[in-house]
């Protein structure tokens, strides 16, 4: 066995469970990239993953790996960044272990990003969030299931992951009704409740039962929703509301755009971005300042109070005809 599959293993049971303690779902995608990885190399060298050398995963090997992210299974650049980000890692941890390979080692770290366009986000109305919340059929246990699910989320903006990992014992209702999340990097915070969402949920745990250990929103078998099956529900609904609200249909509503939401009725509201931070468990206060640029309204009031500049409309006339002639073609 080559030094690459032990390494590979160490990475993993020693690096990332053991020290650094990652998450299930941070766990799962570097499992992916690198099994991604792996079969692409050994493919090209004609020879098994176990097989592997440093020399078979050499930056020629990297790049050409990361190219077939994007020609081939059609991912976008970000994603081939987030890949390359896991790929990064790894060797990170192979140079203290392989000193011997520093030489291949240093030149995959070199592999820059790839930089790519950074789209407004997008998020909702209050008159289609009222429509999309008005979808779920709450006649039946899985309407009534969904509109709270639906309403917790655009409320609170929890992740996906986080919300589907939510515990019964997680909720505290009554007096300063809040939610308690375990959110990324093992971080824990208190999101507080409205009253409409407190008595929703209220009304929802009567009716789901259950133990505290269970899921707050389970599925018919009562495990735990994945977060693709969430993502089913928002565009089934979004289906649903369309007719009663046209702007939903130019719209993809994902669990991440209740979160955008949730941060933008803050943001309206006029709370500072650094209690947004707080309240949605960014690391960083500058990942909330996306918020602020996609803000039009926010950004027409500073307008409003800058001193408008002063100068005369005019139009470009050509001095001569054929200069007139190419200006109007």
């Amino acid at each position: 066995m080559s030094a690459v599959a032990p390494s590979l293993q160490a990475f993993f049971s020693d690096r990332l469970i053991r020290q650094r303690r990652v998450s299930p779902h941070t766990l799962r995608a570097y499992r992916d990239t690198i099994r991604l990885l792996v079969t692409f190399a050994a493919q090209r060298a004609g020879t098994s993953a176990s097989k592997l050398t440093f020399d078979d995963l050499d930056s020629r090997v990297i790049g050409a790996f990361l190219n077939h992210l994007e020609d081939d299974r059609g991912c976008c650049p970000r994603t081939r960044n987030t890949r390359l980000a896991a790929i990064r890692s790894f060797y990170r941890y192979a140079a203290l272990q392989h000193p011997e390979h520093a030489a291949t080692i240093e030149r995959v770290l070199a592999i820059p990003l790839k930089r790519h366009d950074r789209t407004l986000m997008t998020w909702l109305t209050a008159p289609e969030l009222d429509a999309l919340l008005a979808a779920p059929d709450r006649r039946t246990w899985t309407g009534r299931r969904d509109h709270a699910m639906i309403l917790v989320a655009a409320q609170t903006g929890l992740r996906a992951s986080e919300l589907t990992g939510t515990m019964i014992a997680d909720v505290a209702l009554g007096a300063g009704a809040h939610i308690v999340t375990l959110g990324k990097g093992r971080r824990e915070r208190v999101t507080p409740l409205t009253d409409t969402t407190a008595k929703t949920l209220t009304l929802w745990l009567k009716e789901r039962g259950g133990n505290r250990s269970d899921p707050l929103f389970p599925t018919r078998t009562g495990g735990a929703m994945t977060r693709d099956a969430l993502a089913r529900r928002l565009t089934k609904y979004q289906a649903a509301a369309a007719p009663r609200c046209q702007s939903l249909r130019a719209k993809n509503i994902t669990p991440h755009v209740l979160r955008h939401t949730a941060a933008m009725r803050l943001l309206h509201a006029g709370i500072d971005t650094s209690v947004i931070a707080l309240w949605l468990g960014h690391a960083e206060i500058q990942t909330t300042q996306v918020y602020l640029h996609a803000d039009l309204a926010i950004k027409e009031q500073a307008l409003a109070k800058a001193a408008p500049i002063d100068s005369t409309p005019g139009r470009y006339r050509p001095p001569d005809r054929l200069l007139a002639f190419l200006e109007a073609l």
